[in-house]
């Protein structure tokens, strides 16, 4: 009876991760077409990011003052802050925004859900993951798909290797992001409060980068259109990280990781109907191993934590 109670504790205590990622996974497809639209009516994708991080950064702050849930400020949560907002936040999505115009929202939305296989090995190494062979076909499966993908879209006569090779560089940071924010969680902190620290901190990076070089973040008070956008998207980022550390709390480094495969599945369809993007070759079958991929982690992850129980 109480080995039955625990499996349905268990269970019941993968409803919550999943949840995250589910939801997680809808916002991260529809930033990728919010940033190729930005761009289409005039924004540069430094200014559209720098602003909607911003906005994201205030609306977080604010729901972590209401909560009373300060992010804690000492020695090791600021370089968790800067050290996080560049690899998650400002170096990995100001190259996937930049990437954008030149490879379409639905490649970009497709090459995200590349970090598992690298989360996945940085986890074995570091030995915060035990080997379980459903969840490593999982993330094999997801690669697979991702793979099918780029190969094609490398392929076509009208494809830039550069800026492929810049979108792809992207996943990389994300999956190292995955790693350090687990194995630096400041003690005793909520996600409430480090995702409001993290966009802060990202927020004076992109400013920064933007002082200091030839790119201006500067916006027309008077277009209404590109303000209404920036808000769209702060709150979709709010979402986004708000989801981004629960989830990194309750489902660890290689579940988060797939985030950018449930963001593929939403993110594709979205670039195809609604902003008239060509379907990417080999979509079907990508796609397929991409949806297989996640349905494996997610059912291992439930199977581990019960195994993990038993053991105990």
């Amino acid at each position: 009876m109480n080995d039955l109670l625990n499996k349905n504790t268990h269970k019941n205590t993968w409803l919550v991760p999943v949840a995250c990622l589910l939801a997680g996974g809808a916002l991260t497809g529809i930033s990728t077409n919010l940033a190729k639209y930005a761009v289409n009516i005039g924004l540069t994708p430094l200014a559209f990011l720098f602003w909607s991080i911003t906005g994201a950064a205030i609306i977080l702050l604010i729901v972590a003052l209401i909560k009373q849930e300060i992010p804690p400020i000492s020695a090791r949560s600021i370089e968790y802050y800067f050290v996080a907002a560049f690899v998650s936040v400002a170096a990995a999505n100001l190259l996937l925004f930049s990437a954008i115009p030149h490879v379409g929202a639905g490649f970009v939305a497709l090459i995200i859900c590349l970090p598992p296989l690298l989360t996945y090995l940085g986890a074995l190494l570091l030995r915060m993951e035990r080997f379980y062979l459903i969840r490593a076909l999982g993330v094999v499966a997801a690669l697979l798909g991702a793979g099918v993908l780029a190969i094609h879209k490398l392929s076509a006569p009208e494809s830039s290797v550069f800026w492929i090779l810049i979108a792809l560089c992207g996943p990389v940071l994300l999956a190292i992001g995955n790693i350090y924010r687990t194995l630096r969680w400041p003690d005793n902190a909520s996600s409430s409060a480090l995702a409001p620290g993290m966009l802060v901190a990202a927020s004076l990076l992109l400013g920064l980068f933007s002082a200091f070089s030839d790119f201006s973040v500067a916006i027309s008070l008077d277009a209404w259109l590109l303000l209404g956008l920036i808000v769209v998207q702060a709150w979709v980022f709010a979402g986004q990280f708000f989801l981004l550390f629960l989830l990194q709390k309750t489902g660890g480094p290689v579940l988060l990781s797939l985030l950018g495969a449930v963001g593929a599945v939403v993110g594709v369809p979205i670039a195809i109907f609604l902003q008239g993007e060509r379907p990417p070759e080999g979509l079907f079958l990508g796609a397929s191993l991409i949806t297989i991929g996640v349905g494996l982690v997610t059912w291992g992850g439930v199977k581990m934590a019960i195994i993990i129980t038993k053991e105990e």
